[in-house]
């Protein structure tokens, strides 16, 4: 049986302690009303890892187009999954609409390409007309959207292109840039990832740490493969695991396998607020407690967005930059 005692209330109790007296708005301010920062940084005796990040800083610095190549200064996207190798080629302030659903943009990609307006998933032609798109980005699985503009006569004159997400981050970052004429810009910035990586394999000696992958979803306690992308930046960098984990699969955490989620350091993740929920609880409980990892304070909490939904050069410096902040840390203290 877990122990399921007070696990919420630890939680609140170990966010960062501040005090002031609240406003009608429920915001905590300073008596002179500034607004007081409270952003979490431990999850049942879990330290968060880079904790208030800015994502402001996420994408990269813009790039030029190929020699003899015009430049490309009005871009709609159709799919959200596209908009990381835009991130990370620099181009976010030429993206004009993303034709999907509000909140549809993944929050690590900052404010800029967060403020791009969305135009749903049947948008109104005129609003895409508006927009004025040069180059229309899509995707095998919206290719219905791209249809529907066409056939509505908002396209005009712009040319599109169709990259599909799931064939690797990293041939579909080459894609997305070949479709915006920056091909030699991507080669560039997937070899200066590369090598940064392999140098924080090196100095961090990241093969003789076994680490472990837990993930937490609404449904399950999950016990990570090598397919998740995450796990594959890990593979780059050279950072070993543990030898249930080098399947490609996630597996259901059972009274079978259970001690196969612990390592030298177990990162943890929480997918929404249930699956923070059941995390919390599983992390106070006697039995996640008895294992290694956590008796030595090697358990840290990554983010699930990041690690599990990103899939993107944008999003593996993210993931870089964790590793980087957190493999020879823990949540002692």
């Amino acid at each position: 049986m877990l122990r399921r005692t007070g696990a919420l209330a630890a939680t609140a109790a170990l966010t960062v302690g501040l005090s002031a007296c609240a406003s009608d708005d429920g915001v905590l301010r300073t008596p002179d009303g500034s607004v007081i920062s409270t952003t979490v940084t431990r999850i049942a005796e879990v330290n968060i890892v880079n904790a208030g990040r800015d994502f402001a800083k996420t994408c990269l610095a813009p790039t030029a187009p190929d020699a003899g190549k015009s430049d490309v200064k009005r871009i709609v996207v159709t799919d959200p999954a596209l908009l990381d190798a835009l991130c990370a080629l620099g181009l976010g302030a030429q993206v004009k609409a993303v034709v999907a659903p509000a909140g549809s943009v993944p929050a690590y990609l900052g404010p800029q390409l967060g403020a791009v307006p969305t135009l749903g998933d049947t948008p109104d032609a005129a609003a895409v007309k508006k927009a004025a798109p040069e180059l229309v980005l899509s995707s095998p699985a919206t290719e219905r959207r791209l249809t529907a503009l066409r056939d509505g006569g908002a396209l005009g004159a712009a040319r599109t292109a169709v990259v599909d997400p799931t064939t690797g981050w990293q041939d579909s970052f080459r894609a997305v840039a070949a479709a915006v004429d920056r091909t030699a810009a991507a080669q560039t910035r997937l070899a200066e990832f590369d090598a940064e990586a392999q140098r924080v394999g090196r100095v961090m000696d990241a093969g003789h740490t076994q680490v472990s992958l837990v993930r937490f979803t609404p449904d399950a306690q999950l016990i990570e493969g090598t397919s998740s992308f995450g796990a594959q930046v890990m593979t780059q960098v050279g950072v070993a695991r543990p030898a249930a984990q080098r399947t490609p699969k996630a597996v259901v955490a059972n009274d079978d396998n259970y001690k196969d989620a612990d390592a030298d350091l177990i990162y943890v993740s929480f997918q929404g607020e249930k699956g923070t929920a059941r995390g919390t609880d599983v992390l106070m409980s006697d039995r996640w407690l008895d294992m290694g990892a956590p008796t030595w304070k090697r358990v840290l909490n990554v983010d699930d967005d990041v690690w599990y939904s990103g899939s993107g050069l944008a999003a593996a410096w993210l993931v870089l930059n964790d590793l980087k902040d957190s493999l020879n840390s823990s949540s002692a203290g």
